[in-house]
């Protein structure tokens, strides 16, 4: 029973990797993409098309709905919607660099909400590769500037665009959490599509607010490239990774998922180089290194010490 436990682990933190190697690719693809749509049109589109899928499926397979699920897909979802909205406010008022690293800091969130929330301390593995990947982040983020004058810019220019950001970076952390705590109590394919139909619709009704308030006008423009990016992000970045997060995150701890997303900018760096020749800096490296570092230490230590997690 225990070697099942142990290899249900892995695997659940192996889905986890190989979502965030996905997710990393959206990056070059959701920022060629957005020439040619508003941006939340994009994100509503995307869970759409992934949620008419899942819920196709589930129609002819005559699924039977289950409410308690529906509620708790609608909490999860809406995480989700709070998340990508105040991420793309943010964003209109800070710079990229800036919004990465905030957005980042989650990982040093998801320890503390889950110790309130769940009133579970992370394991001491777990506390020691949150540290490292924070600051793998902060290397990251820095990109071919010193840290002094990295920190001097993040301190000394904090904005409203900044809030935001880290309103949105404690969003996605609750979704986490949450996860940790939902997912093994409910139904996976009720709570997955209910988490997609609800971005999708908030996420078109928050469309329209933005052009009415002058923020984003509407529109699209079907190009190759947007078409293409819709295609990867509703069945990759979608359909298959949340749909592996909600299968698979009840057998991660939040804490160790949190450090596993915190891949995400390493695969992200990794395919700019491949595909848009974007070099990664001494920092970039560094910071990568530290990050891989703090799953590995992690992992180490609990094994190690057999600190179990969960």
């Amino acid at each position: 029973m225990n070697n099942f436990k142990l290899s249900s682990k892995y695997l659940g933190e192996a889905a986890l990797l190989l979502m965030t190697i996905i997710w990393g690719g959206t990056f070059v693809i959701v920022k060629e993409s957005l020439n040619d749509i508003s941006t939340m049109l994009f994100v509503a589109i995307r869970f759409g098309v992934a949620a008419l899928i899942i819920g196709a499926y589930l129609y002819i397979k005559k699924y039977k709905v289950d409410k308690k699920s529906l509620a708790s897909g609608f909490v999860l979802g809406a995480f989700l919607f709070l998340g990508f909205l105040f991420q793309t406010i943010g964003l209109k008022q800070t710079t990229a660099t800036k919004s990465g690293f905030i957005t980042g800091s989650l990982v040093v969130m998801v320890p503390i909400f889950q110790t309130v929330i769940e009133k579970k301390l992370p394991s001491t593995g777990a506390q020691i590769g949150t540290v490292l990947v924070f600051f793998g982040i902060l290397f990251l983020s820095s990109g071919g500037t010193s840290i002094t004058n990295f920190l001097s810019e993040l301190g000394g220019s904090f904005n409203f665009g900044d809030t935001l950001t880290l309103i949105c970076a404690a969003f996605f952390a609750l979704h986490i959490v949450f996860m940790d705590i939902i997912s093994p109590r409910h139904d996976f394919w009720i709570l997955f599509v209910t988490q997609l139909v609800t971005v999708s619709v908030l996420s078109l009704l928050g469309s329209f607010i933005f052009h009415a308030g002058g923020f984003e006008n509407i529109h699209i423009d079907p190009t190759p490239n947007l078409i293409w990016g819709l295609l990867y992000t509703s069945l990759l970045a979608t359909c298959v990774n949340f749909g592996l997060q909600t299968k698979f995150q009840k057998v991660v701890s939040p804490t160790k998922a949190g450090i596993i997303y915190s891949f995400e900018p390493i695969f992200a760096a990794i395919f700019a180089f491949f595909l848009l020749n974007e070099k990664i800096s001494n920092f970039g490296l560094a910071g990568s290194a530290l990050i891989f570092s703090g799953l590995i230490v992690s992992e180490a230590y609990d094994s190690i010490f057999n600190n179990k997690e969960k």
